[in-house]
């Protein structure tokens, strides 16, 4: 199904099960155990073995010196598959790391060697037991010193207009220096894989992956064989962030290992590796200059800043939304990754705009500020429904002004506290802060099958749910789409062996894989019509009505199988608008007087992302994203041991991460636009645009409680004691 054009007036906009709120229909399983995670699958393959792998503890150089002797002849262990045994694997283009091969090291915890055994325990002894020496080299590793000997931040990745003139003829500027920490997707479930490779033929892998199609090809570059020789199943995966789009060492391992022993392996990588072996979010440095005229009217946008990446990376550019964001007649953003030997930085949530918006909602509360405005009329004021760069090309539906003016209503914005450090309660200093967010809305081609079974309809895609709620939604499409009850939709996700959907991440999966789904359907309705010989019908109640025919679904066929399969594929009309996501987060926070430990007290978000297919897990999604962005903002930082190269807290008691008692008051209101040029079901994705912004309204309601403006996350408390008011 091509979709060419702005979709008009269908079947979703009078739905009885799209955009109704619905339990996931795969929550019983998920709370009571039952879902069949990776590493937990122990009845998918018989006779498995442990893997355990170990990893390099230099940053950089080269491995001189290699005995596995030792681990090869202790209990229980089958084969050992040393780095140096091998020529460097092959990297697919989304691999910046080398997973595994050959003797240069480029980061810590590079993987270096999997050990095969009977158990667990005996894998990890013997690992311990093989002898390494190598040839170290220096790395570099510090952020703040590269920004310090920077020049320039590159050439810019846009510059329209003159900002340097604007910025010599405005009433008020702001410049100012912002940074942002390096972040760990720090998921509940580890990268964790089953790999039976034991003939060296057929390769079954059961991992846990965001992306399946993605991660096959990528196997099939690594290993230098066909895609068609590998089946991936990813059916549930207990969290990504974006830390799971790509084939990671816990699959090559698996895979290395179950070819060497002839048996399958099953392998997760310990939590010290998921911070170090696999990706996280780079930190950040930016410089953010706004200029403004007399009325308050944005003149220019200058924002340039560095991130670190492995060489051939991109890091983290935090300006692109600079340059749609809010209007401006003149705009420059610049973005420099830098090299550095740090474990890879790559995708996580709103890979970009989190760590951006961070710093420009902070440079936006500052302008109005010097302006003496109210920061969400400032905010209003430079609301654009074009694109800034392009006044040719509108947005497709843009709905900001509205989620700030109803959320400033709802949160009682108007009786807030208007001078820094004013309000207490108790030993409390009481703050308000608000900020916008902006995430793109994208869409990738995706497909699905679709087969009739009697009554009962069973969707295939592979797709994954990573927690979101794909099972969900799609079994609420496919139950629209077809006249039948969600109870009679199986949906199943997450196996190569389905046809290719967008998968799950870049805020894309929603608005894709259910507009795949529509398409099958709709394929299955055509198929369905020319078996009754007819030219219209409609499908409703679990019937099928057409002129003189009446039937139920479930006598259609007369106990055939009717399958049905196509992929929708997205025309290049979108390229003439910008297709986003907007929102209005209001926090209030408390930070003590004494100690300056602050507390988030309330949360509010006013999102506008199309139509929300389910209100109860879109709404999942955003507080999600609310609470990563508190951890963003108040806890998580990546802390780099600056002489070897590897970041410390590489746990999850080291590393500290927001959870629901950190938030005592969380709420969630969704516009429910409908944007008819994002997809057939005028739905948007929504699961990144609930953590941009947020870092930043709780930095400006901090600044509203304390009179302290912190312009560096985490906003940990020695960034402000010494400039508390008297207590």
């Amino acid at each position: 199904m091509d979709f060419n054009q702005s979709t008009e007036d269908n079947l979703f906009d009078r739905a009885r099960i799209i955009g109704k709120p619905h339990a996931r229909i795969d929550a019983t399983l998920k709370v009571t155990g039952r879902a069949p995670y990776a590493y937990e699958r122990h009845d998918v393959v018989a006779n498995q073995l442990v893997g355990y792998p170990l990893c390099a503890t230099i940053a950089k150089g080269r491995i001189t010196h290699m005995d596995a002797s030792a681990a090869r002849a202790a209990p229980g262990v089958v084969s050992v598959v040393t780095t140096l045994e091998i020529e460097p694997l092959g990297r697919a283009k989304s691999n910046v790391a080398l997973l595994f091969g050959g003797d240069t090291i480029a980061h810590y915890h590079q993987a270096i060697a999997v050990v095969v055994a009977e158990t667990l325990e005996q894998a990890r002894s013997a690992a311990a037991l093989i002898d390494v020496r190598y040839e170290e080299e220096p790395g570099i590793f510090d952020l703040e010193a590269a920004w310090q000997r920077l020049q320039n931040t590159g050439e810019p990745l846009s510059d329209v207009g003159d900002v340097d003139a604007a910025f010599q003829n405005a009433a008020a500027t702001v410049d100012e220096v912002y940074r942002t920490a390096s972040q760990s997707h720090a998921m509940m479930e580890p990268h964790a894989s089953i790999v039976d490779w034991s003939d060296g033929g057929q390769m079954t892998l059961w991992t846990s992956n965001q992306m399946i199609a993605w991660t096959r090809e990528a196997l099939a570059t690594t290993f230098k064989i066909k895609p068609d020789t590998i089946r991936l199943e990813s059916p549930y995966v207990g969290g990504g962030f974006g830390g799971k789009l790509w084939l990671r060492a816990d699959a090559v391992l698996a895979a290395l290992g179950s070819r060497a022993s002839g048996r399958p392996v099953k392998l997760a990588l310990p939590r010290p590796l998921v911070f170090n072996n696999t990706t996280h979010r780079s930190g950040t440095i930016q410089r953010l200059r706004i200029s403004a005229d007399a009325q308050g009217k944005i003149t220019a946008f200058d924002h340039s800043a560095i991130s670190h990446t492995l060489p051939g990376g991109s890091g983290e550019n935090p300006v692109e939304q600079t340059s749609v964001f809010y209007a401006g007649a003149n705009r420059r953003v610049a973005h420099h990754p830098i090299d550095m030997n740090l474990p890879e930085s790559a995708d996580m949530r709103a890979p970009g705009e989190a760590s951006g918006l961070a710093a420009l909602e902070i440079a936006m509360d500052e302008m109005a500020e010097k302006l003496s405005m109210d920061p969400v009329e400032f905010r209003i004021l430079n609301d654009t429904q074009v694109d800034p760069e392009d006044a040719s090309k509108p947005f497709s539906e843009r709905h900001y002004v509205e989620c700030l003016r109803q959320g400033a209503e709802k949160f009682g914005w108007e009786a807030r506290n208007r001078t820094p450090g004013s309000t207490r309660d108790g030993q409390w200093l009481i703050g308000h802060g608000v900020a916008g967010a902006y995430r793109g809305a994208p869409t990738m081609d995706s497909g699905a099958r679709v087969r009739l079974q009697g009554g009962r309809l069973i969707v295939e895609t592979d797709m994954t749910d990573i927690g979101t709620g794909s099972y969900t939604i799609i079994a609420q499409t496919a139950a629209e789409t077809m006249g039948l009850e969600l109870e009679a939709v199986e949906v199943r996700l997450g196996n190569s062996d389905f046809p290719v959907s967008s998968g799950s991440g870049g805020q894309f999966g929603a608005a894709s894989a259910t507009a795949g789904v529509y398409a099958a359907c709709l394929a299955l309705q055509e198929q369905i019509t020319k078996r009754l010989d007819v030219d219209v019908a409609h499908f409703e109640n679990g019937r099928v009505r057409a002129e003189n025919t009446d039937l139920a679904l479930a006598d259609i066929a007369d106990g055939e199988e009717l399958v049905a399969e196509d992929t929708v594929h997205f025309g290049d009309f979108k390229d003439d608008m910008q297709i986003g996501t907007f929102a209005a987060h209001f926090v209030e926070v408390g930070v003590h007087a004494y100690t300056g430990e602050t507390r988030v007290r309330r949360m509010l978000a006013v999102c506008d992302a199309g139509r929300i297919l389910n209100p109860i897990t879109a709404r999942s999604q955003v507080i999600g994203g609310m609470t990563m962005g508190v951890g963003a903002a108040l806890m998580e930082g990546l802390t780099a041991d600056l002489e070897r190269g590897f970041f410390v807290n590489h746990d999850l008691a080291s590393y500290e991460v927001a959870a629901h008692a950190d938030i005592p008051q969380q709420e969630v209101i969704f516009l429910d636009t409908k944007d008819a040029a994002s997809s057939p079901l005028k739905a948007k994705g929504v699961g990144e645009l609930g953590i941009c912004g947020v870092p930043a309204a709780i930095a400006n309601a901090i600044y509203n409680a304390t009179g302290v403006r912190v312009r560096e996350y985490p906003m940990t408390l020695e960034h402000m004691l010494d400039q508390l008011p008297q207590a």
